[in-house]
């Protein structure tokens, strides 16, 4: 017989044991990609081509069967860091929307007015009586992209009633447009029929149960999730999540979305074009793109990727910083996609262990030149001083370090120190750009005695500069390029500084 502490002891386990069970499993499991019928040498040579043809990937992670059977991180991102996600945050908004649809909290045939008749304008036209939730869900609002332009996320006015008040010139649900706005509206209403961000009501519905710590998502001035873009979380993250819409919103054991919804959200909704050559004209769901070959995805700016193979039984979570996000799809429909087949492949232990050695060796391309110049000494420490500026740079500064240099950089009255490893990335500070403090890795060399290049990277961002420092007497010249930037600003004007008089004594 067992005493009362034995008892009390199987009971505990007991109860362990059902919770564990009813709770699913938050962790991809790993295979090789054979086992799962891809070949290695498919996988080394899709990463060959990306950073031979594509402007620079982030990161990427192959799922098959449910297992990750490849991932790697270009140095100086990491598996551990979150990316921003851009416009792929819309379809995290969207299954927000899906499960407070399944919550009995609202009906995507509710009218957009009748949520917020406070912000609704005092004579509101026909076709805005007429816009429902599924037309801001399908980017089929009626809005003409002229007036839609109108539209500021950094208005001093309500976002709502902004949104209400642009002209509807077509019929909602007839006229597809492309419109971030329509998904903050979307964010706006999970809020108002909830009581809760988007962020914070997918905790405990999405992110929980998968495992995602730590999701950041900004808000706008009203404390509402910007729906459309503002989420960052990790490339594991967005692969979990592109595999519970293959697995029709099943997790282990629970259903976390309702399979309804992820067939409507993911299939064509509204036509967005006709060429049969383009991955933007394939129809439009609730917030997810149809692809060529059968395939659908949620994307971001710049190349950040959940892309669904239902055939194939597949997931692909890329983050990128790039200008050309259709070449990175290109390259997924060429070397991965048909390379996936239905039977498990015999193993190839010297191509396995080439693409093992690649993976864990990729980085993005450093500045190549000298960790030192004769002119390193007089410059440490010497602040440059640039006249008025669209970009509000004020001065610049280099500091020598056994490690690398430190670029003090002072911008629009904010002071950064910047960590710029010799040949190598090395972390430490942050720049301002997107709205936020990015944390920043730097490398740099001297690639000419009298010029200091460097490439800096927000690592949980899309964005790098480099940037090219020639000193000449008491003149700084500064050329700077980003590499990805809306408006294709990505190059901006050389400026000239003047360094400031040298202490006495030195």
């Amino acid at each position: 017989m067992m005493n009362q502490a034995s008892r009390a002891l199987v009971l505990s386990l007991l109860a362990f044991a059902v919770r564990a069970s009813a709770e699913p499993v938050a962790a991809l499991q790993r295979s090789s990609p054979e086992r799962q019928g891809i070949s290695s040498a498919a996988i080394l040579a899709f990463l060959e081509a990306a950073e031979a043809k594509a402007d620079a990937l982030h990161s990427v992670m192959i799922v098959r069967h449910g297992k990750v059977v490849a991932e790697g991180w270009w140095a100086p991102y990491s598996k551990d860091a979150p990316h921003m996600l851009y416009s792929l945050s819309k379809s995290f908004t969207s299954t927000a929307v899906g499960m407070a649809v399944a919550d009995g909290q609202l009906s995507i045939d509710d009218t957009v007015l009748r949520l917020f008749p406070e912000d609704a304008p005092a004579e509101p036209s026909a076709n805005l009586k007429a816009m429902r939730v599924r037309d801001l869900l399908a980017m089929s609002t009626g809005h003409h992209s002229d007036d839609l332009d109108k539209f500021s996320f950094t208005s001093q006015e309500r976002l709502t009633k902004a949104f209400l008040a642009l002209p509807v010139a077509h019929k909602p649900g007839t006229h597809f447009l492309y419109n971030t706005p329509a998904t903050y509206m979307l964010s706006a209403i999970v809020q108002k029929v909830t009581g809760k961000t988007v962020l914070d009501y997918l905790g405990p519905r999405l992110f929980e149960p998968l495992g995602i710590k730590d999701p950041t998502w900004e808000q706008s001035r009203e404390g509402i999730s910007l729906g459309g873009f503002g989420l960052k979380v990790t490339t594991e993250d967005i692969a979990k999540f592109a595999q519970l819409y293959l697995q029709k919103g099943m997790w282990g054991d629970r259903r976390l979305i309702s399979a309804d919804w992820v067939a409507a959200a993911t299939s064509r909704q509204v036509s967005n074009g006709s060429s049969p050559t383009s991955d933007w004209e394939q129809g439009y769901g609730y917030q997810f793109w149809r692809c060529r070959h059968g395939l659908y995805r949620g994307d971001g700016a710049f190349g950040q990727y959940a892309i669904v193979l239902p055939e194939q039984d597949a997931v692909i979570a890329i983050t990128s910083g790039t200008r050309d996000m259709g070449q990175v799809m290109n390259l997924v429909w060429e070397h991965l996609l048909p390379k996936m087949e239905k039977a498990p492949l015999p193993s190839d232990e010297i191509v396995t262990e080439k693409l093992t050695k690649k993976l864990a060796s990729l980085s993005l391309p450093t500045p190549a030149g000298k960790p030192t110049s004769p002119m390193t000494k007089g410059l440490s420490g010497r602040r440059y001083v640039f006249p008025a500026n669209d970009d509000k740079l004020e001065s610049i500064a280099l500091e020598t370090a056994a490690t690398g240099m430190t670029l003090v950089v002072r911008a629009d009255g904010r002071d950064s120190r910047l960590a710029i490893g010799a040949g190598a990335w090395r972390r430490g500070g942050s720049f301002f750009h997107a709205n936020a403090d990015q944390p920043a890795a730097g490398a740099g060399a001297w690639t000419a005695d009298d010029t200091f290049s460097a490439k800096v990277c927000g690592y949980e961002s899309p964005f790098c500069i480099n940037l090219a420092l020639r000193f000449v007497g008491d003149e700084a010249t500064v050329d700077r390029e980003w590499n990805v930037a809306f408006g294709n600003q990505w190059k901006r004007p050389q400026l000239v500084g003047k360094a400031e008089p040298k202490a006495r004594g030195r």
